[in-house]
């Protein structure tokens, strides 16, 4: 019995230096799994008092990698959101930090999805959020081919596609999250006003 016991110290040592030695691969940032995410997401912490809620599809797990990586940048993000009265706002730029966060309100006309494409970007998360009208949000569906329509363009981060997709219904209810190589073709829509929020937050590697 004594070596049953020393053998299981022993395999709770070797389990602990393998968890040990996987957080600092990931230089001290939680190991997210699909089930971890969506309990940090449940919990609201990241929320701080904004009511909204991120809309589906959403990449839970890089959601929390990334907020976990930049909660500072994260929290003016939310902050944006919860504390600006966005109806009142012009359309314009708006900086949160720098070039790391910016905030774009437009009113844009009308896009139809043959002509408008899809888009990825390289080095920032888009957060859009419909603060009046509705419009549909198309992403790729799993195992829809792909063809680059425009190739990428470092001064605008982003890269154009031709694909299928599945439509979603953005409203002033929810906002979503589009992370890097993310294919998505925002703004689409036959007629009716809109104004809308787009943040751009650079993400972290």
């Amino acid at each position: 019995m004594k070596h049953l016991s020393a053998y299981k110290s022993l395999f709770t040592l070797i389990a602990l230096l393998i968890v040990a030695n996987v957080c600092m691969a990931q230089g001290g940032r939680t190991v997210w799994t699909e089930k971890t995410a969506k309990a940090w997401l449940k919990e609201r912490v990241w929320a701080n008092g904004l009511k909204l809620n991120p809309e589906q599809p959403l990449n839970v797990v890089e959601f929390a990698k990334q907020y976990e990586a930049n909660k500072t940048g994260w929290d003016k993000v939310i902050a944006f959101l919860r504390d600006r009265n966005l109806e009142l706002m012009a359309p314009g730029k708006y900086p949160i930090d720098g070039d790391n966060i910016f905030a774009m309100i437009t009113e844009p006309e009308p896009k139809k999805l043959d002509s408008a494409g899809y888009e990825i970007h390289k080095n920032y998360i888009d957060l859009h959020y419909l603060i009046k009208g509705e419009e549909k949000i198309y992403t790729q569906r799993k195992g829809d081919s792909v063809a680059v329509t425009k190739p990428y363009d470092a001064t605008k981060d982003v890269e154009n596609y031709f694909t299928k997709g599945k439509s979603y219904t953005a409203r002033p209810d929810a906002f979503f999250l589009f992370f890097p190589g993310e294919l998505h073709a925002p703004g689409i829509r036959n007629d009716g006003k809109v104004k809308k929020l787009v943040i751009k937050i650079r993400a972290v590697n």
